[in-house]
């Protein structure tokens, strides 16, 4: 018990302690205080358990991930498909809340407007942000706050192993 707890106190240590040496590097304030949630719906239809997801139209898996804003990727959550944004989004910020206390603003899209995910995040004592589109948006726009997480999950389809589940 005391081996596992002190191994899993030591590389909490090293991921924080390599999360700010990140940050000061690039020439931001050594601890994050904001970040982004999103989800992302994959194809893995013969995975355990796996669900529907109308709108993409595939059955899989959603990954729910939250990141800071230079793009580290400190959670990732896996869950059916045909759940939605905002579910996942409740797991995440509870599992967030007990590795990265000190991040308080989330950015979020409009899947995660949700009365339970407010309620929630307002019960962790985080704030969380959803940011829209524009109305007189056509085509492809770039959105400040949401291009830390697309360009994750760019780079997530471009590995092999990480195309399906």
């Amino acid at each position: 018990m005391l081996r596992r707890f002190v191994r899993h106190l030591l590389f909490y240590t090293m991921d924080c302690v390599a999360l700010m040496l990140d940050r000061e590097a690039a020439g931001r304030e050594a601890s994050p205080m904001g970040g982004g949630l999103d989800s992302q719906a994959v194809k893995a239809p013969f995975a355990e358990p796996r669900g529907f997801d109308g709108g993409k139209r595939i059955v899989g898996r959603k990954r729910h991930v939250a990141l800071d804003r230079n793009g580290g990727l400190p959670m990732v959550n896996l869950m059916p498909a045909d759940l939605r944004g905002s579910a996942g989004g409740q797991a995440i910020l509870g599992a967030r809340r007990k590795r990265r206390p000190w991040l308080k603003h989330h950015f979020a899209d409009a899947g995660h407007d949700r009365t339970k995910l407010m309620e929630k995040a307002a019960f962790l004592n985080f704030l969380v942000g959803i940011v829209r589109r524009y109305d007189t948006t056509t085509g492809l726009e770039v959105i400040p706050h949401r291009r830390v997480v697309k360009r994750n999950f760019g780079r997530m389809i471009r590995w092999r192993r990480l195309v399906r589940d």
